[in-house]
C-alpha cells in the first residue's frame, strides 16, 4: 500500500499558514523581513544547492506570502519531494524537503497474455527512476489501455510498494487479467436491402463462435469497432446508396463484464445509378480521347465509389506514363436525388511538386528496416511519384514477410513536403512443412521441410528439405543472399543428393549429387535475370539380371553408369503480378536455358519458357473470383551426343494433374518403362473461388484443367511407345489457408489419353508455418 503523505495542494496550504504564523510573513512587501541565508534540512540524494536552485528566493530577498507560494510549488513540480515545509527564524530561511524514494526495480505478477518485456517498454517507471504517484497511476492506465486493446477489457491492475533502506522501494504491479471480452452480438437496425449475415461478413470484428477460436477479430477492440463504421459505409457505398448513414454505433458491455452488445443504427437510403460520365484534361500531353477509356464506368452502372478510385488511380497512372507525376483527379459530382442520378466530371490538373521530407518505418518487430527500406522506389529528398509509392508498397509485400503493408501520407514541415509512414503487420516466415501424396498404383509420398524466409530479420532464405518415398528420396540445403554486400544482386548456393527410383515405370534407380551457385540482378524494374554454375555428379542403376532376362527395356539397361555434368544456367523473369504470393491480377513470364559441356563428361542444352495470367471474373456476383491460365513447355537436346534418362523430362504429378509422376510421354513397347521425354508444352486452366463459408475460414474452391503433351520430336526409334498427341485432365480441388499451414486436396480424371499413360486420381498436401 502506498505511503500516506500530505498532497502537495494541501502541504502547500499548511506551509502557508505554519510559516505566516511562526514568521509573521505579511502580504505586503514594505513589511516583509528579509532573508540573509537559507538553510535546506532533511535532503539524503539532492545537494543543497540543488533544491536552492529551484527557488525563487534568494539571500537578500524580501519573503512574502508569494514568495513562500511559488516556492513551495517550484519544489513540488520537480517531482523530487513528497512533502515540503518552510518556516523562518530570524533572518534565516528553512526549507525542510521528504525526499519521493527512488524505484529499485518493477515487478510484473499476474500477467500471462501480455509479456514482461512488452509491459516493460511500455511504463515510463524504472529502475533508478524518482517514484511519485502521478506515474504509477498514469502507468495504472497505461497497462489497462494495453490490456483492453487485447479484448480484456475486465483486467485490473494494483501497485504496491515493498519499502527498502536507504529510501529506496520496489514497484509491484499486481494482474488480473481476467477473461478475453468477445463481441457476443452484432445487431443492426434500419437495415432492409441487406441482411445481417450479409452485414457481419463485411466487418472485420466477428461474433464469438466456437469455430473462431484462433481468430482474433472476435475480441472487442474500440479502433476495430471504429475502423468497421468506415468498412460500412463503404459497403454500401459500392452498392449505390450514396445517401447512407450511420445514426449511432454503440458497444454496450454485459452487466458480467464478459462481453460486448454491438449495435449499428443506419439509414440506408435510395439506391443510385452512375448519370454522364466524363474526363476533363488540363494537361497539355494529355488527352480526352485517350483518358476516355480509362473510365471503368458507364451511364446507367449502378453507382460504386470503389469505381471512381479505381478510375482515379488509373488516371494518375495514365498521366505518370506520360511524364506527368504529379497530377491532381478531382471527380466533381453533379447529384439528382429525385431521378436518383449521379454526374461525374473527372478533372485532371497539373498539381504542385512534392517531396519527400521523411520515410518512418513502423510495426516491423523482427525484420531491420534496411530490408523494407531497400525495396522502397522513394527516398527522402526524392519528388512524390504515386505510381513509385504503389510500387513500393507491392515490393514490400512481395516479400512475403508481412501479413499487411500500408503506406499513408502525412504533412511535412512545409506545404510542399510529405511524410510516409510505411506501416506493416509481420507474420510468420518460417514454415515446417510436411507433403503427403497418393497415387493410383499405391504411390505414397513424405515431404518433409524446414524454411526460414527472412533469416534474423534480414531478409536471407535458408531452406532444409528431407523427403522419401517409395520411389524417390531428397535431402537438400539452400541458401541466399538477397542483397549481397548491399547491392541490388544476390548470392546463393544449394547443396543436394537426390535419389530416385525409376524401377516400377521406367525400369532404373538414378541418383544426383552436387552443388550449385548463383547470383541474380535486376534488369528493369520488373525484370530481373540469374546466372547459375552447377556441378553434378549422376549415377544410373539398372538390375543386370532383369536386364538379360529382358524385363527392362535395352535403352534404359544402356544408359547405366556414372556422368558428372557441367551446367551453366541463365534465367530471365518479368513480373508484372499484383502480389507475387498470391496474385489476383497481373502476369509473369520466365525463361531458362542450361548448357552442359563446360567440363564434365555431357553435352546437352535444355530450355524451358512458361508464363502466368491472373484476372479477377465477375461470376454470379460473387467476389474474389480469380481466373488464372498458365503455360509452360520445354526442349532438351544432345549436343553430339545421347541424352541420358534421367536428363529428359518426367512430367505427371504436380506438374499435370490426373496422371502419375512420370506418367505421360515416351515408354518401351515391351516393359511399359517410362523413357521420359524430349519435350513437353503444358497448359492450365483454373478458377478459385470462395466456397460461401465464413472468410475467416481461408477455404477456397478451384476447378481446373490440365492440358499439353510430352514426348519426342523426329525419332522413328522401333520398339518405342511414343505419340505426341493432345492429353486433357480436368478435376476440382480444395484450397486451406489454415492456421496450421497450405492445405490442398485435388481430384482429377484424365478425358483425353493414350492407352499406355498412368493416371492419377487424388493427390493431398499439407504443412505449417512457424
Amino acid at each position: 500500500m502506498f505511503v500516506r503523505r500530505l498532497s502537495a495542494r494541501l502541504a502547500v496550504a499548511v506551509a502557508l499558514v505554519m510559516f505566516a504564523l511562526a514568521a509573521g510573513v505579511a502580504p505586503a512587501c514594505a513589511d516583509a523581513p528579509v532573508i540573509t541565508k537559507i538553510v535546506v534540512q532533511g535532503n539524503q540524494r539532492i545537494e543543497p544547492a540543488t533544491v536552492m536552485s529551484y527557488l525563487p528566493v534568494r539571500p537578500g530577498d524580501k519573503v512574502t506570502s508569494d514568495k513562500v507560494d511559488q516556492s513551495l510549488k517550484a519544489l513540488f513540480e520537480t517531482g523530487l519531494f513528497a512533502d515540503v515545509t518552510l518556516r523562518q527564524e530570524g533572518s534565516a530561511l528553512y526549507v525542510t524537503v521528504v525526499e519521493n524514494p527512488i524505484i529499485n526495480r518493477v515487478v510484473f505478477e499476474g500477467n500471462k497474455k501480455l509479456k514482461t518485456e512488452d509491459l516493460t517498454k511500455e511504463v515510463k517507471l524504472g529502475p533508478r527512476v524518482v517514484f511519485t504517484r502521478a506515474k504509477v497511476q498514469a502507468d495504472v492506465q497505461r497497462i489497462v489501455e494495453l490490456y483492453r486493446r487485447s479484448g480484456r477489457f475486465a483486467a485490473t491492475v494494483e501497485p504496491k510498494i515493498v519499502e527498502l533502506p536507504q529510501n529506496r522501494v520496489d514497484l509491484v504491479f499486481e494482474m488480473n487479467e481476467g477473461p478475453v471480452t468477445g463481441v457476443r452480438r452484432v445487431t443492426f437496425l434500419g437495415n432492409t436491402h441487406f441482411s445481417d449475415t450479409k452485414l457481419k461478413e463485411a466487418l472485420a470484428t466477428k461474433e464469438e463462435r466456437w469455430w473462431r477460436f484462433l481468430s482474433s477479430n472476435t475480441s472487442y477492440d474500440p479502433d476495430r469497432f471504429t475502423y468497421d463504421r468506415e468498412v460500412l459505409r463503404r459497403f454500401y457505398l459500392a452498392r449505390g446508396y450514396a445517401d447512407f448513414r450511420i445514426i449511432s454505433a454503440v458497444a454496450e458491455l454485459t452487466p458480467d463484464g464478459k462481453a460486448f452488445f454491438l449495435t449499428f443504427n443506419i439509414e440506408e437510403g435510395k439506391r443510385y445509378k452512375f448519370g454522364t460520365v466524363d474526363v476533363q484534361a488540363n494537361v497539355k500531353a494529355l488527352k480526352k480521347e485517350d483518358l476516355q477509356p480509362l473510365l471503368t464506368m458507364k451511364q446507367g452502372d449502378v453507382y460504386n465509389v470503389e469505381q471512381i478510385d479505381k478510375t482515379i488511380d488509373a488516371l494518375t497512372f495514365a498521366a505518370g506514363t506520360k511524364g506527368y507525376a504529379f497530377v491532381d483527379v478531382r471527380p466533381q459530382v453533379k447529384r439528382d436525388r429525385e431521378a436518383r442520378i449521379i454526374s461525374i466530371t473527372f478533372n485532371v490538373d497539373e498539381g504542385p511538386r512534392v517531396y519527400v521530407e521523411r520515410i518512418n518505418v513502423v510495426g516491423n518487430v523482427r525484420t531491420l528496416d534496411r530490408v523494407i527500406r531497400r525495396e522502397m522506389r522513394l527516398a527522402e529528398g526524392d519528388a512524390y511519384n504515386r505510381i513509385l509509392m504503389d510500387r513500393s508498397k507491392t515490393r514490400i509485400k512481395g516479400l512475403g514477410y508481412f501479413k499487411k503493408v500500408e503506406i499513408t501520407q502525412e504533412s511535412g514541415t512545409a506545404p510542399d513536403r510529405t511524410v510516409l509512414n510505411v506501416e506493416v503487420q509481420e507474420q510468420s516466415t518460417g514454415e515446417l512443412s510436411i507433403g503427403a501424396g497418393y497415387s493410383s498404383i499405391d504411390n505414397f509420398i513424405i515431404d518433409f521441410s524446414v524454411t526460414e524466409r527472412n533469416l534474423l530479420g534480414k531478409g536471407q532464405y535458408l531452406r532444409f528439405n528431407v523427403s522419401t518415398s517409395r520411389t524417390r528420396e531428397e535431402i537438400e540445403l539452400r541458401f541466399t543472399e538477397p542483397y549481397w554486400r548491399n547491392r541490388n544482386m544476390s548470392l546463393g548456393w544449394d547443396i543436394y543428393r537426390i535419389r530416385t527410383d525409376y524401377i516400377d515405370y521406367a525400369g532404373f534407380e538414378s541418383t544426383s549429387t552436387g552443388f550449385s551457385v548463383r547470383t541474380g540482378f535486376p534488369l528493369t524494374e520488373y525484370s530481373r535475370a540469374t546466372i547459375s554454375y552447377t556441378l553434378r555428379q549422376d549415377s544410373i542403376k539398372v538390375d543386370q539380371a532383369s536386364c538379360d532376362a529382358g524385363f527392362i527395356a535395352s535403352s534404359v539397361c544402356r544408359a547405366r553408369g556414372d556422368a558428372l555434368e557441367s551446367i551453366i544456367g541463365f534465367s530471365y523473369g518479368y513480373d508484372r503480378r499484383d502480389d507475387p504470393n498470391k496474385p489476383t491480377k497481373g502476369y509473369f513470364l520466365h525463361f531458362n536455358e542450361e548448357v552442359a559441356g563446360a567440363g564434365g563428361s555431357e553435352r546437352y542444352s535444355r530450355t524451358e519458357a512458361g508464363f502466368e495470367y491472373y484476372h479477377p471474373i465477375e461470376l454470379f456476383g460473387w467476389e474474389n473470383v480469380i481466373g488464372n491460365i498458365s503455360g509452360e513447355a520445354g526442349y532438351i537436346k544432345g549436343l553430339g551426343k545421347q541424352i541420358r534418362l534421367n536428363d529428359r523430362f518426367f512430367k505427371g504429378g504436380d506438374s499435370f494433374r490426373g496422371f502419375e509422376t512420370a506418367g505421360v510421354g515416351p515408354r518401351d513397347l515391351v516393359t511399359h518403362d517410362a523413357l521420359g521425354g524430349e519435350m513437353y508444352a503444358i497448359g492450365t486452366v483454373a478458377v478459385s473461388f470462395p466456397l460461401g463459408l465464413p472468410k475467416e475460414f481461408g477455404i477456397l474452391g478451384t476447378i481446373f484443367s490440365d492440358f499439353g503433351t510430352v514426348g519426342v520430336l523426329h525419332d522413328n526409334t522401333p520398339g518405342i511407345l511414343e505419340d505426341t498427341s493432345f492429353r486433357l485432365t480436368a478435376g476440382v480441388g480444395v484450397l486451406w489457408d489454415s492456421p496450421f499451414g497450405p492445405v490442398r486436396i485435388d481430384l482429377a480424371n484424365a478425358f483425353i489419353k493414350t492407352d499406355y499413360d498412368q493416371r492419377e486420381s487424388f493427390r493431398f498436401s499439407a504443412g505449417t508455418r512457424f
